[in-house]
């Protein structure tokens, strides 16, 4: 009797052991998938973070192009402004010596008139 109890414990300390290996078993591969999960999660995040990063670069980039842009059309209109304005105060000060010219023949035709 004492045999047979010795084996009965035996047997149940076995079948201990073979659920306690499959719980850890079941658990630790429960625990890698969560681990493995939260792992792509956070390679997720990173990504996102760089796909982010990287449009704001090219955001950032296109800006100062469209500015540099700005900038030479803002250039090329303020030269072609100013050399309007200067053509025209040159031809105001032609025309201005053109009308002074005249006056002076004017008035020296009337003194050649009154001698």
């Amino acid at each position: 009797a004492g045999e047979r109890d010795a084996d009965e414990y035996k047997k149940e300390m076995t079948q201990q052991r073979r659920k306690s290996f499959a719980f850890r078993n079941t658990e630790g591969k429960r625990l890698r998938d969560l681990e493995g999960q939260m792992k792509a999660d956070e390679n997720h995040a990173e990504h996102e973070n760089f796909e982010l990063k990287w449009a704001g670069e090219r955001d950032a980039d296109e800006y100062k192009k469209e500015m540099t842009q700005q900038r030479r059309k803002s250039f090329a209109f303020r030269n072609t402004e100013g050399k309007r304005l200067r053509d025209l105060e040159g031809q105001m000060k032609a025309d201005e010596n053109h009308a002074e010219h005249e006056n002076f023949e004017l008035k020296w035709a009337g003194e050649r008139d009154a001698d």
